[in-house]
């Protein structure tokens, strides 16, 4: 039963990530023209911004698909990665999308040009509206899963660099402020890398394999420790293969030289306390009695 519920919704989740393709194709090629015709450098950044966000969704697509593969012996962890891999590209966009605008923005204010304000006031508009759809489509799952809020924050910082370009759109139409244009593009480039950085320093603490930072593995060992027959947890490796799986990899050295059915029990014991404690799912305990190795709790492969 949770098997096709969680079918029926990577479904929703892949149609709405498809719509937001579609509806953002459209906006970059209608501000590629406005801003050609209009002169508005604010409005060709938002175009760059909106062609960034195409490519991010189309590779948050791929990866949501792939991440659906079953595993096998050449790939025993299937796809899971895929989308922490799309988080991790879609947050490098943003950034250096970011520093393009930062340097062209630098370039019009020194020369400010007049610009065709009534076709940046339509178009952001337009934008507004079909950006704003692409996040209610998103939102959902943004808050669960890395690649859904890379995608997510794209559209998101997007909506809110058109309502900025209106704004400067207003500005220049009513009281001749061109070099406003040049502005709020130095801001949206500014904000694009605030949460471009956050995403892309989460995704690569992923991909690195580093402890999560929910987790203290000193309080882990502890907790461990103070389990029957446990003298001590030791060499851990505590990780996070996708947003879902948390994995925790020891080694047990025991107070006793137990049968493996009595391990079995101690075993199952750690799983419920790690799983309701710390919200570690997957678990690789290598048991020990009087092994001659470092006892230390990181050990260094």
């Amino acid at each position: 039963m949770g098997h096709s519920h969680s079918h029926t919704h990577s479904k929703v989740k892949d149609r709405n990530l498809f719509i937001s393709i579609l509806l953002n194709i459209l906006i970059t090629a209608a501000q590629i023209i406005g801003g050609v015709v209009s002169g508005s450098l604010a409005l060709l950044s938002d175009a760059l911004h909106n062609f960034s966000d195409v490519i991010s969704l189309v590779v948050s697509y791929i990866a949501s698909k792939l991440s659906r593969q079953k595993a096998s012996i050449h790939r025993t962890f299937g796809y899971k990665r895929a989308e922490i891999l799309a988080a991790f590209i879609n947050a490098s966009t943003l950034v250096i999308v970011a520093v393009l605008l930062i340097i062209e923005a630098i370039k019009r204010f020194k020369n400010p040009e007049e610009i065709e304000s009534n076709l940046v006031i339509w178009l952001s508009l337009i934008a507004i509206i079909a950006n704003g759809l692409s996040v209610l489509l998103l939102k959902k799952d943004a808050d669960s899963n890395l690649n859904m809020r890379s995608a997510y924050l794209h559209l998101l910082t997007d909506m809110m660099a058109s309502i900025a370009v209106l704004i400067g759109g207003l500005l220049m139409k009513y009281y001749q402020l061109f070099w406003v244009d040049s502005v709020l593009t130095f801001l949206i480039a500014l904000y694009l890398i605030w949460v471009g950085y956050d995403l892309l320093k989460k995704s690569t603490k992923i991909l690195m394999l580093f402890t999560p930072d929910q987790i203290n593995i000193k309080e882990v060992v502890r907790v461990v420790n103070k389990l029957p027959k446990v003298n001590k947890l030791h060499h851990v490796h505590v990780w996070c293969l996708n947003d879902d799986e948390l994995h925790l990899e020891a080694h047990l050295d025991l107070k006793e030289n137990i049968t493996i059915h009595e391990f079995n029990s101690v075993l199952r014991d750690i799983e419920i306390l790690l799983h309701d404690k710390f919200e570690i799912n997957h678990i690789n305990i290598q048991p020990e009695f009087n092994k001659s190795d470092s006892k230390d709790v990181i050990v260094q492969d």
